[in-house]
């Protein structure tokens, strides 16, 4: 099995790589950590970067997870081409794109994009936002899937994910602690569904609800709360139709947890989603 420490990056294609980082500072309050001829990286916490906006196509979307030795990364790879799946090398020139000594990429079951990174570079500064959105850090992704159940096991059993919750057939994993780091919702085609940002309060959410609305940014769901994973959030639109997430208050599932803890299944509803009572504008989290 394939141990995964934690999510590291996001790697999203632009048509309008300044528009883009834009967004990213003026909106979601991320910070410039360099701009390079045809890319710009960006800071939301201790990491050296957390989101890597390039010039390209849209559809083009890869995720990062850690790994803790170069003989896991090694083994990753020969377990990952002996099951079948797509999996490579990275090269030296995009070892240096993605700021780590070494990495794998592979496709997951459903055609996503996945690195598997080793001693990837943190940074010596301290995060400092464009702007005061209260963001603590980089935290989980939705990914699309074209077959839950198939994908969920693919996480599970050649990956070190594990099932927290369930809504529907799509599954909510774990990697740490941290409820769930990884959510697989079914689609028509794969890609990173949402990006996540946890924030310190529920008073950085209603100041962004705010600031949102004034400055027309659509906002797709909520102030709401999770039943699932308890945490208060609030859905809203990027740039190229990416759907950020902030969200604060998450559970955990600790070892001591995990003695008696069994995943729950909710059924995918609207108050599965949200025991507000906000109704998603996601495709995905409609039913």
């Amino acid at each position: 099995m394939i141990h995964l420490h934690d999510i590291r990056y996001v790697r999203l294609g632009t048509a309008n790589l300044d528009e883009s980082v834009r967004y990213a500072t003026e909106i979601l309050g991320l910070e410039i950590a360099r701009k390079e001829a045809k890319a710009v990286y960006l800071r939301s916490d201790s990491r050296d970067h957390t989101l890597c906006y390039f010039e390209g196509d849209p559809r083009d979307h890869t995720v990062a997870f850690e790994v803790d030795t170069p003989e896991e990364l090694e083994s990753a790879l020969v377990l990952l081409t002996g099951n079948g799946y797509q999996a490579r090398q990275g090269s030296l020139e995009e070892m240096e794109r993605r700021y780590v000594r070494d990495f794998i990429n592979f496709k997951d079951p459903s055609g996503n994009s996945v690195d598997l990174v080793f001693a990837p570079h943190h940074s010596g500064r301290r995060y400092f936002p464009s702007r005061d959105a209260g963001i603590t850090g980089f935290s989980h992704i939705g990914l699309r899937t074209l077959d839950p159940r198939r994908d969920e096991a693919f996480w599970t059993q050649l990956l070190s994910a594990k099932v927290s919750d369930r809504i529907g057939d799509a599954p909510l994993l774990r990697i740490d602690e941290i409820h769930h780091k990884l959510a697989l919702f079914p689609s028509a085609f794969p890609g990173v569904q949402h990006i996540n940002h946890q924030v310190e309060s529920i008073d950085d959410i209603m100041r962004a609800f705010y600031m949102l609305q004034e400055r027309g940014i659509p906002i797709r769901f909520g102030p709401g709360r999770h039943p699932t994973s308890g945490a208060m959030f609030l859905y809203f639109e990027g740039p190229d139709g990416m759907i950020y997430e902030y969200s604060t208050g998450v559970r955990h599932i600790t070892a001591e947890d995990e003695k008696s803890y069994r995943p729950r299944t909710f059924p995918a509803i609207p108050s599965s989603f949200c025991m507000w009572g906000s109704r998603p504008d996601i495709p995905e989290f409609k039913s």
